[in-house]
């Protein structure tokens, strides 16, 4: 497995909509003062493309995706919702199955035009509650949608071009604490040893307290 180098602006983390990443940049900027991090938002139909091209060293990803050559540790699920005009017949219900979107048309891409389109209710969004509270609007809400499969978000990069702090921020995703045992051995693993220091002293071939012959 070949490893790439570190680039010179640091650790590039890429997110879809909707994952908040101020709680582990904080902490890996307290643990890691010297490497920066960057944080680069990237709509989910891009989420594959941009770790195939090196735009990214990591991503927080969103299922479905295809996982061929990534690896991917799951974090956690998402419920699904439906995001409607507060004035929409929907906003009355406390939650809503499929079936009382008949007739409805669904979108289920958040962007300016499809939030725009549900404002003005001729469309409702379907999306995960965490896209949903990341958008609030006084004009807008949103309901459960119980019989919809829930989402998954996970932590991705390419198993063949894993960059060489990858294990150290997967420390801190996973909430490992600077002095646990794996941080401590990941990081002893990447010091260089000092010169020398595991020279053995090699023995003299004559004996101590014994002579030479005479010639």
């Amino acid at each position: 497995m070949t490893t790439s180098p570190a680039p010179r602006d640091g650790l590039r983390i890429g997110f879809v909509p909707g994952v908040t990443l101020t709680k582990w940049t904080t902490i890996w900027r307290e643990r890691f003062r010297s490497v920066a991090v960057r944080a680069v938002e990237v709509i989910e139909a891009d989420q594959r493309r941009v770790l195939d091209a090196g735009e990214v060293d990591l991503c927080f990803v969103r299922s479905p995706l295809d996982t061929d050559g990534l690896h991917v540790i799951p974090l956690y699920e998402e419920a699904p919702v439906v995001w409607v005009s507060k004035e929409h017949p929907i906003a009355a219900f406390d939650e809503v199955t499929s079936a009382d979107l008949a007739g409805e048309r669904v979108l289920k891409v958040a962007d300016a035009s499809s939030i725009n389109d549900v404002a003005l209710e001729i469309a409702v969004l379907l999306v995960p509650m965490s896209v949903a509270r990341s958008h609030s609007r006084r004009d807008l809400t949103y309901r459960s949608l119980t019989d919809a499969p829930a989402t998954s978000i996970g932590l991705a990069w390419l198993s063949e071009r894993p960059h060489p702090l990858t294990d150290e921020f997967i420390g801190v995703v996973r909430g490992r604490t600077a002095n646990s045992s794996r941080t401590r051995t990941e990081r002893d693993a990447r010091r260089p040893k000092p010169i020398g220091k595991d020279i053995k002293p090699t023995k003299s071939a004559v004996r101590p307290g014994r002579r030479r012959p005479p010639r």
